[in-house]
């Protein structure tokens, strides 16, 4: 993505955040886009090619009782959802993630036998840094300022070795944002993690994609009911960003809850998800579901 992709990105963001605050009033598109200074007819043409969709349908996507209506069809348990079974090539649920804690000896030293090589890529979202070991991804985190990023990673690792190259691993994991999921292969996670975050995160890895879940459908997937507080910590220390996807999670009430990379960007990713999952023909129905 080059600078002017970006702005577009950013310009993006800011209708967003437009339509969140004011979705009841169902704002038409020369409102929306007087919010991305540009000019209505600009302004859906690239709003269609980052969704997906026009700007109106994307709206219903983005609202709360859309969210609710989801959560009612799936009776709030993440089990349903995996249930549901996103059939076909073009589907993420077909893509096969493997999932490896690091030993308790790399986790006390702070990586110090590990080989880390990291790289910086432009997503549909913001510019991520995507960090790997020979056995799989280790990090991957939205950055808005790039050292900043390579400080955060360097943190969690300090004893590590570092190397700016990208690798099979990185370009593995970063072609889940280009739509091509026909080339898909396996992509590999080598996590820095509890045992209880570890388990969350696989819970996290099967929720398909185009669906959402509460904080109590991963509890229940856990076993563990009374683990919400547990839960959501783990959530949030979540180290790869996207790959595991933590922004499919949001609160029982349909709210959509917390994000370490911005609600902004939770939302965003939510209505791309929705929009590559469902066709023309499926929002209507969701809207309809959806009404109170």
């Amino acid at each position: 993505m080059n600078a002017q992709e970006l702005s577009h990105y950013e310009q993006i963001a800011r209708a967003i955040e437009y339509i969140k605050a004011n979705f009841k009033a169902q704002p038409d598109l020369n409102t929306i886009a007087e919010q991305a200074n540009m000019s209505p007819f600009h302004f859906q043409r690239l709003f269609k090619e980052w969704a997906g969709v026009s700007p109106k349908k994307f709206i219903q996507y983005l609202s709360l009782e859309h969210a609710k209506g989801l959560l009612r069809q799936q009776v709030n348990l993440l089990d349903t959802a995996y249930e549901t079974g996103l059939s076909g090539p073009s589907r993420l649920h077909d893509l096969f993630i493997q999932i490896e804690g690091m030993t308790p000896g790399e986790y006390k030293n702070g990586g110090e036998s590990l080989q880390i090589n990291y790289s910086f890529a432009q997503t549909p979202f913001g510019e991520v840094i995507v960090a790997s070991t020979p056995k799989g991804i280790c990090y991957m985190h939205f950055a808005g300022n790039s050292d900043t990023a390579l400080n955060d990673l360097q943190k969690l690792f300090p004893n590590a070795r570092y190397q700016h190259m990208a690798d099979q691993h990185q370009q593995q994991a970063l072609n889940l944002f280009t739509q091509d999921w026909s080339q898909l292969q396996k992509v590999k996670l080598h996590l820095k993690g509890t045992a209880f975050q570890l388990k969350v995160w696989e819970a996290l890895l099967k929720i398909p994609m185009g669906s959402l879940v509460t904080y109590a459908g991963i509890c229940s997937h856990i076993e563990n009911h009374k683990a919400a507080r547990a839960v959501g910590s783990a959530i949030g220390s979540n180290p790869v960003a996207f790959l595991i996807p933590c922004h499919r999670v949001i609160r029982g009430t349909g709210s959509m809850g917390g994000y370490l990379w911005g609600l902004t960007r939770k939302t965003a990713i939510i209505g791309w998800e929705s929009a590559l999952v469902l066709g023309d023909e499926d929002i209507a129905v969701v809207a309809d579901v959806a009404k109170p």
